[in-house]
């Protein structure tokens, strides 16, 4: 769990037991998390993201606000995973 301040706003980042990175990558997405700033200040109670990055995935995002400003990584998705709609089909987005 991660502590960080935008805005004023106290945040705390946590990760879903079923998620499982290396503490490196938990500070990468830390540091995302703070070059989007004040954007997460537009996220209301329940609402959810995806942030892409390079080096880990499609990292989702649940949103809490109530009774604190919790973001939780709720899954992890890498790029070999993802599949892209190509007119009326899927294929992998490779």
């Amino acid at each position: 769990m991660y502590r960080f301040s935008i805005e004023g706003e106290e945040w705390i980042l946590r990760f879903s037991p079923k998620v499982l990175i290396e503490a490196d990558e938990k500070q990468a997405i830390l540091m995302s998390l703070l070059q989007i700033g004040n954007t997460l200040a537009d996220f209301s109670h329940g609402n959810g993201f995806i942030m892409f990055t390079k080096k880990i995935g499609a990292i989702v995002f649940d949103v809490e606000r109530i009774p604190s400003f919790i973001l939780t990584v709720s899954n992890i998705v890498p790029e070999e995973n993802w599949y892209v709609q190509d007119k009326n089909s899927f294929k992998p987005n490779n």
